[in-house]
């Protein structure tokens, strides 16, 4: 068990929580969420020890063993990537280094060893026999293959990397796992992979992701930093996130007696917990909901910005053609022999294992990039609008927020502009910012309230949700799902594809597969894995 004593943490004047008292027990994953700003990564390096509290202090019980997910991708560049894992636990790598240094001795005396002997007793005892084939099997697992498990970190892939680091957190059992955003730079079959890693792990597990599905599978709490403090519930991010709504909803309905309300949260809880009974994470160890009680349920102060695609022009029946296009970089096939029919209303998730292949794919539709070969064309009545992965090149001027918009407005009235800045959550003084300042979320909502503006009735998103907080992919998934236009978009969020694509493009250097299936049912189709499977390894071979 981790506690929390009287924790306080204060910048000046500003107070992210205080007061907080807090236990995470044996069994559990504690997903941990909060606005941009609320102090979440704080909060986990607070835990970690890396981090001193304004006031206040955290315990954990003695004799266990806490590992954390390092952030710095450099700390082990001199270290091999097996030796790099098996640092994870301390104990257990001082053991090996001790053992090392005395057997290496040239005069090796008999108190050497006895003290051999006592190192190999306790090295036994941590299971040290099998620690080499657990850190290759973590690897595995994590997609790192044995020929890269002897190389040192610095010669690995900065993708690589991160994988091995959260091999290192995980490696050896540790009675207490702390993880921030631990799914970055994974695959959907790397996460998935973890997913199930953690729903079988028997220890405690506290985590912060913006990945919604993964904290829907993992969490069986959540732990939301808010009102200046730190609040544990029971369930995962959809429970908190629904019953959270229905609460704020509740307070505004000044009319309903408080007997109807308390009776419509208990349905609400009675129907989540009865879908939640039929979910993965209910099949493991773990209970989803845990004692969930009406009391539990309490409103958020969360902002969301209101994402609204608007059409300025209803589209025809041709969206867009795409015929034998093909794209290669450096002598690499990223796009060959791509068609495409686009129908109206369709919402195509265009997928791939390799992320250069669907951003060549947008660059080329949107004018940036020149295909090789094939062509496309646009129906006449579409007008699009398209949100890249790398948007730099539109914030180089030093124009403030509502300058920079009006370059992409026919309107050019300051109130029109604040409008759409507004729904982004940009306002009062914030919308004189300099936009060469702006960090990567700013940026992509600026770029969203561009979109927005431009009344496209075919959208076009290349990886939405890269540097979003939680209310922010919320809103964005919610509108596309309402949208009534056409969409091509491309997302490593599991639940926002699941949520908004009817059709699945996937990419491969040897052509397409076009399915028109929701993505789970495209994922666990056995004759789509082996199609795509076979068109990967004619790459490989």
């Amino acid at each position: 068990m981790i506690t929390t004593n009287n924790l306080t943490l204060q910048f000046g004047k500003r107070v992210l929580f205080d007061e907080v008292n807090i236990k995470f027990t044996q069994g559990n994953c504690y997903g941990v969420i909060g606005a941009n700003g609320a102090g979440k990564s704080t909060f986990l390096k607070i835990l970690a020890g890396e981090v001193t509290p304004t006031k206040g202090s955290v315990s954990l019980d003695a004799g266990k063993r806490m590992a954390v997910l390092k952030q710095d991708h450099n700390e082990f560049n001199e270290h091999t990537v097996l030796n790099t894992v098996m640092m994870g636990h301390d104990k257990l790598w001082n053991n090996i280094q001790a053992k090392e240094e005395l057997y290496s001795k040239p005069d090796f005396s008999e108190a050497d060893g006895i003290k051999v002997s006592e190192l190999e007793e306790e090295f036994a005892e941590m299971d040290g026999w099998n620690a080499e084939s657990d850190a290759a099997s973590l690897l595995s697992g994590l997609g790192i293959e044995e020929e890269h498990h002897y190389k040192l970190l610095k010669d690995i892939s900065g993708n690589y990397k991160v994988r091995v680091l959260l091999a290192q957190a995980l490696f050896g059992n540790p009675d207490v796992l702390i993880l921030d955003e631990p799914t970055n730079d994974l695959d959907i079959y790397t996460i998935a992979w973890l997913e199930d890693f953690l729903l079988e792990f028997k220890n405690t597990v506290i985590v912060v992701s913006h990945d919604r599905h993964f904290l829907d599978t993992v969490s069986t709490h959540i732990v939301d930093i808010d009102f200046n403090n730190i609040s544990m519930y029971s369930g995962n991010y959809s429970f908190w996130y629904q019953s959270s709504q229905l609460a704020l909803t509740q307070k505004s309905s000044a009319n309903k007696k408080a007997e109807e309300k308390k009776k419509e949260l208990q349905d609400f809880i009675a129907r989540f917990s009865a879908n939640a009974s039929k979910s993965k994470q209910a099949t493991s160890r773990r209970k989803l909901l845990d004692k969930i009680s009406v009391e539990d349920i309490k409103p958020s102060t969360r902002k969301y910005p209101a994402i609204i695609f608007n059409q300025n022009r209803e589209a025809g029946d041709q969206i867009l053609q795409i015929e034998k296009l093909s794209k290669a970089v450096e002598g690499k096939s990223l796009i060959k022999n791509l068609d495409l029919f686009v129908n109206k209303g369709d919402k195509i998730a265009v997928i791939s294992k390799d992320s250069l292949a669907t951003t060549a794919f947008y660059e080329i539709l949107n004018g940036n990039m020149k295909a090789d070969s094939g062509e496309f064309k646009f129906g006449q009545t579409i007008t699009t609008a398209y949100l890249p992965n790398h948007n730099d090149e539109y914030f180089k001027s030093d124009e403030n927020l509502i300058d920079w918009l009006r370059n992409y407005s026919k309107e050019k009235d300051e109130v029109y502009i604040r409008g759409f800045l507004g729904k982004m959550l940009f306002s009062g003084e914030e919308t004189f910012k300099s936009v060469n300042v702006l960090s990567g979320g700013e940026k992509v909502r600026c770029m969203v309230s561009k979109m927005m503006l431009a009344g496209g009735n075919l959208l076009m998103l290349d990886e939405p949700t890269n540097h979003l907080d939680l209310e922010s992919i919320q809103a964005f998934n919610n509108s596309l799902k309402d949208f009534p236009g056409t969409v091509l978009f491309t997302s490593h969020d599991h639940e926002f594809t699941q949520t908004v694509a009817n059709r699945i493009l996937e990419i491969t250097p040897n052509g397409i597969i076009d399915s028109l299936k929701t993505y789970d049912e495209y994922m666990e189709d056995d004759n789509i894995q082996a199609q795509r499977a076979k068109l990967y390894e004619k790459q490989l071979a």
